[in-house]
C-alpha cells in the first residue's frame, strides 16, 4: 500500500470587513432592555416629546414603556379583541389605536378610558394615525376602505373605497395637512387629498404592500412589500426611482432616522437593513433571533 499523503489545504487570506463610520455608529446600538410581550407586536411608536416613552401594541393591549423600564409604566386594555397600530400625536398628548372589532379609540396619554370612539369600519382596522393638523385621524381597514375622521365631533368626514383588498399600512404628510397615503394587499399605494372625493395618485408596487413611508419633505414615498423596498418620486407623478431587493423574505416595516439620511427596513428574514438615502446602498445590517414585525427609532 502506498504511503498516505495528507492533502495540503491551501490557506487564503480572509476578506476583511470594511469598517466605515456607519459600521462604528450602528454597532454602538445594543439591546439593554428586552421585553417579552404576550402576542406578536404589530406596532412600536415613540412619543415625539421628552421623556420619549414608547407605545407597544401587542395582543389586546397597548403598553407604554419608559426608556429603561422592564415593566410597562401604563397600560391601555379597553379592547375586546386585538388592538392595532397605537400611534402618538405630534404633541405627545393623545394616542389613537385601531382594533379587531372595527372601532378606533382615542386615548389621552395621562388618562385611562377612551376620550372618543369612532365607529364606521365594518372589519378590523389595522392602520390609524393623525394628520399633521392634529384634529383629524386617517384609518384603513380590512373592509377595503380608507377613512378620515374629525376628532372634536367624533364623526366621519369622508370614506374612500378604492382599494380592492385589505388596507394594512398608511402615513400622513408632514408638509400638507390634507394629504395621507394608504397601502393595500391589492398591490397598490394610494395618495389621498382630504379636499377631493377620490385618490389623487395610485402607485403599483407589484406585491401586497406591508409598509409605506413619506420623506419629511413630502416629495419621496417609500413602499415595502414582498422582498422589495421601492422609492417613488411623488412630484413626478409617482415615478419609480429605485427598487431595492436586499431581503430574502417579506419586508414588513420601514422607518427613517431623524435627519432623513438613513432608511431602515425590517423583514421576516430576521434582518434589519440600513440604507443611505443618497446612494440607497446598504451601509449596515442587524441580525435578530426572530422575524421583525415593527421597527421604530426615537
Amino acid at each position: 500500500m502506498a504511503t498516505y499523503k495528507p492533502v495540503v489545504v491551501q490557506a487564503f487570506p480572509k476578506l476583511g470587513e470594511r469598517i466605515t463610520q456607519d459600521t462604528v455608529y450602528w454597532r454602538g446600538y445594543k439591546t439593554p432592555v428586552q421585553i417579552k410581550e404576550f402576542g406578536a407586536v404589530n406596532k412600536i411608536d415613540f412619543s415625539p416629546v421628552p421623556p420619549y416613552n414608547y407605545a407597544v401594541t401587542a395582543s389586546s393591549r397597548i403598553h407604554i414603556y419608559g426608556r429603561y423600564s422592564q415593566e410597562p409604566i401604563k397600560t391601555f386594555s379597553r379592547f375586546k379583541d386585538a388592538a392595532y397600530c397605537a400611534t402618538y400625536r405630534d404633541d405627545g398628548n393623545l394616542l389613537v389605536a385601531g382594533s379587531e372589532e372595527g372601532s378606533i379609540r382615542l386615548f389621552e396619554v395621562g388618562g385611562k378610558a377612551p376620550l372618543r370612539q369612532f365607529d364606521g369600519h365594518t372589519k378590523a382596522v389595522h392602520v390609524v394615525g393623525f394628520l399633521s393638523d392634529k384634529y383629524r385621524i386617517y384609518s384603513g381597514g380590512d373592509d377595503y376602505s380608507s377613512d378620515l375622521w374629525d376628532i372634536p365631533s367624533a364623526t366621519e368626514i369622508v370614506s374612500y373605497s378604492e382599494h380592492t383588498d385589505y388596507v394594512r399600512c398608511g402615513c400622513a404628510s408632514k408638509v400638507n395637512a390634507d394629504v395621507f397615503v394608504t397601502g393595500s394587499y391589492d398591490h397598490t399605494v394610494k395618495l389621498f387629498d382630504a379636499r377631493t372625493k377620490s385618490s389623487v395618485m395610485t402607485i403599483e408596487h407589484g406585491q401586497p404592500v406591508e409598509s409605506v413611508l413619506l420623506f419629511p419633505s413630502g416629495g419621496l414615498l417609500v413602499s415595502a412589500g414582498g422582498r422589495y423596498v421601492k422609492v417613488w418620486d411623488v412630484l413626478k407623478g409617482g415615478q419609480l426611482l429605485v427598487s431595492l431587493k436586499n431581503h430574502h423574505k417579506t419586508v414588513t416595516c420601514l422607518c427613517l432616522n431623524s435627519s432623513g439620511q438613513r432608511l431602515l427596513s425590517g423583514s421576516l428574514d430576521r434582518h434589519v437593513k440600513i440604507y443611505s438615502t443618497t446612494s440607497y446602498k446598504v451601509v449596515h445590517s442587524f441580525n435578530y433571533a426572530t422575524s421583525i414585525l415593527s421597527l421604530a427609532l426615537s
